[in-house]
Order: structure tokens, then C-alpha cells, then sequence
């Protein structure tokens, strides 16, 4: 069966890879992880693997903290965010059902 992860998302990369695509040092990358804004993949070895999705968020986070925005206001927008994602997945679901219902068709 194929992986239907976008590329995007796959957790392919290593942390020094990252490191050159990003500009940022081994260790902020470290550090975002340890304040909860990227969530790497590890390797049986404990490698972090990241994606081409970690590498804008890490890109994002970067220029938010040159902007002067604390990590922890960094973590609550993604958290906000995320939020208004689940809502409208959740929204998108009861239309279905309510569109299924209404037309009478059934799984």
C-alpha cells in the first residue's frame, strides 16, 4: 500500500540539512522543538527527521522571533489555529451528513 503523506509532509530531512536550508544553527532548531513549535519525527537511533512543511514553519518562526514575538505567543497562534482548522473540519462533516440525510443517501 502506498504512503498518501504529502511530500510536503514527509519527515525526510535531517536536522543539518534543515540547518542549510533554513540558516538557523542546530541548536534554535533544537530549541523551537523544546519549546513545542515543531514536532520532528526520530529514527530508531533518535535522528529528528523533518519535512518540507517543518522548514516553513521553522522559516516562520525565525522571522517571527526577529519580530520580537516570544516563542510562547508563537505556540498559542499555532494553537489557535489549529483550532480553527479542527472547527472546520468538524463543520465540513455535518454539512456532508446534513446533505446525505437530505438526499437520502447512505454509506
Amino acid at each position: 500500500m502506498k504512503d498518501k503523506t504529502s511530500y510536503k509532509d514527509k519527515k525526510v530531512i535531517s536536522i543539518g540539512v534543515i540547518s542549510e536550508l533554513t540558516g538557523l544553527s542546530e541548536r534554535q532548531i533544537r530549541y523551537y522543538e523544546e519549546r513545542k513549535l515543531i514536532f520532528p519525527e526520530r529514527t530508531n537511533g533518535g535522528t529528528r527527521k523533518y519535512s518540507f512543511s517543518d522548514v516553513e514553519a521553522l522559516v516562520d518562526i525565525a522571522n517571527k522571533m526577529e519580530d520580537g514575538v516570544q516563542t510562547y505567543e508563537i505556540r498559542q497562534e499555532k494553537i489557535r489555529e489549529k483550532k480553527k482548522i479542527d472547527k472546520e473540519k468538524i463543520r465540513k462533516q455535518m454539512l456532508k451528513g446534513q446533505i446525505n440525510a437530505q438526499f437520502g443517501v447512505q454509506k
